[in-house]
């Protein structure tokens, strides 16, 4: 009777939820929006209509996308004239194996997931793509871009691989 009655309370804490099975297993759900929906002019109601799927997630926000008012296609710009490297990922494969940027300057690298469903990211290794950490950008699936604001680095060769597919990576010269 408890398990009965425990069962009753998870299926309709999904339904409220939103979520709209209840088959075993692991399903992807993009974190909440953290912008307000906005409400009903004057009447003080919440308004019906859902959060714009253009609205970034929690974990979007962990890096810096191109603003909302630029096109999806657009390239990301770096502020003040900085560097921005183009970087893509199709077929569990970077489009560039070799990336170049200028040493003691922050850059960005523009990240587009062409891969439907499969996260990548771009990690960038001191040394190598097994060489000690420097840089992490978020994981996440594709198809989607990030544009992720990478730390001034010193003059050197460094490795770019993603986190998820050990197999993808590169060579990144900063001089």
């Amino acid at each position: 009777m408890r398990t009965t009655r425990l069962l009753a309370v998870v299926l309709v804490t999904l339904a409220a939820i939103g979520c709209s099975s209840t088959t075993p297993g692991w399903t992807y759900a993009p974190a909440p929006s953290l912008t307000p929906v906005p409400s009903s002019a004057g009447s003080g109601a919440p308004s019906a209509a859902a959060p714009s799927a253009a609205a970034p997630s929690a974990s979007a926000q962990a890096s810096t996308a191109a603003p909302a008012s630029a096109p999806a296609s657009a390239p990301a710009s770096a502020a003040a004239g900085g560097t921005v490297l183009e970087l893509a990922a199709l077929n569990i494969a970077f489009d560039k194996n070799a990336l170049s940027a200028p040493a003691g300057k922050p850059f960005q690298i523009h990240f587009n997931n062409q891969d439907q469903g499969t996260p990548h990211n771009v990690a960038i290794h001191q040394g190598s793509p097994t060489g000690p950490e420097v840089f992490k950008g978020e994981i996440f699936p594709g198809p989607a871009e990030r544009t992720y604001d990478v730390p001034a680095l010193q003059a050197g060769t460094y490795g770019f691989v993603c986190s998820v597919h050990a197999n993808m990576t590169g060579t990144l010269t900063v001089n």
